[in-house]
């Protein structure tokens, strides 16, 4: 074999491998990606579960604060529409109007000594709140899988790659400004 046959095998060999490594990468950020979003779905599920027991075990306490539960229930639909449509938009304001209302809520609660007292009530307000960290730490995970997804699908050459074979990028998981923003105590007893 000639050098310039032999160079050219070689060269086709580690542009192959190149295309194969920078392959790999893309599917790998892509699965990352869903297994961030699986990990937050089951943990909405488990909280969709947990928020009729205590909306009903606040029921028994809170005759006056219909309103606030409510809103929970309403919102907690809300999520489970937008989680079944995977909108993200439409998530990230359901779980906005649902973390306020269940701040709102664990915040009356303080009114209730029974209910604040309740075994069940204090079970369930844990179990929850350790839920929505749970959201809050995956969450993260997803938006930075989704981000490195997104950055990579963008490089020189993995661009190349990513429009050749249909990559696609992700939206960010977001909740509105107000769900960030601290509750105001007062204007809940007024």
């Amino acid at each position: 074999m000639e050098i310039s046959t032999i160079t050219i095998l070689v060269t086709i060999s580690l542009v192959a491998i190149y295309f194969i490594l920078i392959y790999n990468n893309l599917i790998t950020l892509k699965h990352n990606v869903s297994k961030a979003w699986s990990n937050i779905d089951i943990l909405l599920k488990q909280r969709h579960e947990e928020l009729p027991k205590l909306v009903e075990t606040c029921k028994q306490y809170m005759s006056y604060e219909k309103d606030t539960l409510e809103t929970i229930v309403n919102a907690r639909s809300a999520v489970a529409n937008a989680q079944d449509k995977s909108d993200l938009k439409a998530l990230g304001a359901a779980e906005t109007q649902l973390r306020l209302g269940l701040g709102n809520l664990f915040a009356l609660a303080e009114s209730y000594p029974e209910l604040k007292a309740n075994e069940s009530f204090q079970h369930l307000q844990a179990r929850i709140t350790g839920l929505e960290q749970d959201i809050a730490d995956r969450r993260e995970f997803y938006n930075d899988s989704t981000n490195l997804n997104n950055i990579r699908i963008e490089q020189f050459p993995d661009v190349l790659i990513a429009k050749l074979l249909n990559f696609n990028s992700f939206e960010l998981l977001e909740f509105s400004e107000t769900d960030k923003a601290d509750i105001n105590m007062g204007t809940l007893f007024q």
